[in-house]
């Protein structure tokens, strides 16, 4: 952890709501005036799309199944050297995926290549994370250790299926059976790899819907937020300040000494009501360190 240069994480996976704490913080920097460098857990993806898929086949072949999820899929050694380096000195070097092809114009890439990996910003205030192992250890690696601020999110098991499987059949083209199938080969590495992490942030924020979704796999909406509820886990009562929250928070009420829970539509609000605070601590220790 470091004073000079703090790190921050989002950790949760692909559509677990990791982008609305995203748009929070950014806020958040907006109004505060901290310079981020902003680092995408995609982009320390061992492979790129093509690669990917031929390293998939070839692992299937042998009797094995390869992740995003997993380690053997990720360049985690190089994300650990990031962080260690920037928590250190501020400085390091990162690189981008191309998502789309709109993305890759500016660099003259298509969709699924990586740009060249390039030193970031010295000039910055912090480096925020979002992506899938923001909090990850293993035998190998140990990223949580320089992270200062910690923050997970993730929604309750079957919602995590539900948005998966209509957000891959409606904008990825897949059959149910299919998106099935990669939830079933995937979760041996979400089990050992991304659930861990949660007993390791600082803060968590997991949305549980109010209607019935015991078989998800008939599901066809997702759970709005008017339909849900936000739980707020803090893994120190004493870092949260609740008389407040409750005070801000319509409709908000403690279930537990360290859990707060919200209605899920305020979860933007209590994202920044919540962690403004920090950021803003994190600020003046830095400039108090010089």
């Amino acid at each position: 952890m470091s004073v000079s240069h703090p790190i921050v994480a989002v950790t949760g996976s692909s559509g677990a709501g990791t982008s609305t704490v995203k748009h929070a913080f950014e806020d958040i920097f907006r109004r505060g005036g901290v310079k981020p460098v902003v680092i995408e857990g995609d982009s320390f993806h061992r492979y790129d799309r093509q690669a990917m898929r031929e390293a998939v086949t070839k692992a299937e072949a042998n009797g094995e199944t390869l992740t995003h999820f997993g380690p053997e899929a990720n360049c985690l050694d190089r994300l650990e050297n990031l962080f260690q380096t920037y928590s250190e000195s501020g400085k390091g070097e990162r690189r981008f995926y191309i998502h789309s092809d709109g993305e890759g114009i500016p660099f003259g890439q298509p969709a699924g290549t990586f740009t060249p990996w390039e030193e970031i910003d010295r000039n910055s205030d912090l480096l925020f994370y979002e992506g899938l192992h923001g909090g990850v250890v293993t035998d190998e690696v140990n990223i949580a250790q320089f992270v200062d601020l910690l923050i997970g999110v993730v929604p309750v098991i079957n919602l995590e299926w539900i948005q998966k499987i209509k957000r891959d059949c409606s904008n990825r083209g897949y059959s149910q059976e299919a998106v099935i199938d990669i939830i079933l080969k995937r979760m041996p590495d979400y089990i050992h790899h991304i659930t861990p992490q949660f007993s390791r942030t600082h803060i968590n924020f997991q949305r549980i819907p109010l209607i019935d979704t015991s078989n998800p796999f008939v599901m066809r909406e997702i759970p709005t937020p008017d339909e849900s509820l936000v739980v707020i886990r803090f893994k120190n009562p004493k870092m949260a300040d609740f008389p407040y929250y409750l005070t801000m928070l319509k409709d908000a009420f403690m279930s537990r000494p360290n859990n707060l829970v919200i209605p899920a539509v305020k979860m933007g609000l209590a994202m920044e009501i919540i962690l403004t605070p920090f950021i803003e601590d994190m600020m003046e220790k830095k400039r108090q360190r010089g």
